[in-house]
């Protein structure tokens, strides 16, 4: 392969991965696909949609990796999910910052995208400092505290985490997908349009990121290096849809533009490709809507919550897409702890909010 032969293969990836995360914009924005919402919806109304709608979306987003590993063309092992080294105090600690702060910012990382593209400043200032915090939880002063503390705290496993692996069942996550679907079916609310659409429309952009990285991306024997490489990637391996890391790159990108060693990947543009999504959505239903901090404690809130966001989904290694969806989708126990971990966090968060209301 010659040099002109990737640049437009990285074009191609990059222009792949813009318009799937356009999609997932689109989608959220008009399904109201949160998986924040969901847990909120669960806990202050007893409403399960939306927590449907999240659990059909990782049920096809398993049924969608386990197919792509069938076919040879990835493996959990291969993946930020799949590691033998297994943190889990790093998994449960971020999940639990992360669950706090995504219900003190009134939203998750996607959901933060989402609610940019329509209009909200909040989010627009969210996103900032969600990305700064995650870029010191990376390389900076909260980066040191993370490896002397939770990241110290980790098992070795015999092989790769994922439950296929290590249980030896290649088709677990076919037979896991099908319990999920029949849980979302078995309530009529389940069966609505909104938790449909939204659920399989995100599953399905999941498993595109996926094909689209482990497959169309990979170079067998990069030009330069001799190495196989998988191009556009952020971590030189198969990837997925997350949101906390992309929005550090965002601004590690527009700050050091001139830097030629900083080229755009896919999470990059996945970032963009979600607020245009959702901006276009918004737009064409007469849903966009400036809107901006009510009082001193709202942007309090908001502030603190895109800090914990930060540095938790940076420390839980995703979000609750990155984790919730794309690592679940891999069967992943690491993802497992961090959504168990957001979940707790989030559900503390709002039971705390309920119980100020009410003091």
């Amino acid at each position: 392969m010659t040099d002109a032969d990737l640049t437009l293969l990285t074009h191609r990836v990059l222009s792949i991965g813009f318009a799937l995360s356009f999609l997932f914009g689109a989608l959220c924005q008009r399904t109201h696909f949160c998986v924040m919402g969901a847990v909120a919806d669960v806990v202050t109304m007893g409403d399960w949609r939306r927590a449907r709608m999240w659990a059909l979306a990782v049920a096809v987003a398993m049924v969608g990796f386990a197919t792509l590993a069938q076919l040879g063309w990835v493996s959990a092992d291969q993946t930020l999910y799949g590691a033998r080294r297994l943190p889990w105090a790093s998994h449960l600690v971020g999940g639990l910052l992360f669950g706090i702060g995504m219900v003190l910012a009134a939203g998750c990382g996607a959901k933060t995208l989402v609610r940019a593209g329509a209009g909200n400043i909040k989010s627009l200032v969210v996103m900032g400092v969600m990305g700064l915090s995650a870029l010191m939880t990376l390389r900076g002063l909260t980066a040191v505290w993370r490896d002397a503390t939770v990241d110290q705290w980790a098992s070795t496993l015999p092989r790769a985490q994922d439950l296929a692996s290590l249980l030896g069942q290649p088709w677990l996550g076919f037979v896991l997908a099908a319990v999920l679907v029949a849980w979302v079916l078995a309530s009529p609310t389940g069966r609505q349009a909104p938790v449909l659409w939204g659920g399989i429309g995100v599953g399905f952009v999941v498993v595109g990121v996926w094909a689209l990285t482990s497959h169309l991306a990979l170079v067998p024997e990069h030009p330069q290096t001799l190495a196989p490489a998988y191009v556009a990637t952020a971590f030189n391996r198969p990837e997925a849809l997350s949101f906390v890391a992309p929005v550090a790159g965002v601004l590690d990108w527009l700050m050091f533009f001139s830097d030629r060693s900083k080229t755009l990947n896919l999470g990059i543009v996945s970032v963009l490709g979600v607020m245009l999504g959702s901006a276009a959505v918004a737009l064409w239903r007469h849903e966009f809507r400036w809107e901006g901090f009510r009082h001193t404690e709202d942007l309090v809130n908001h502030l603190m919550g895109a800090m914990l966001m930060g540095v938790g989904g940076i420390t839980a290694l995703g979000c609750t897409i990155g984790q919730g969806i794309s690592g679940l989708s891999t069967l992943s126990v690491g993802s497992g702890l961090a959504v168990v971990g957001i979940v707790l966090g989030a559900v503390l968060a709002l039971r705390y909010q309920t119980w100020r209301v009410g003091a």
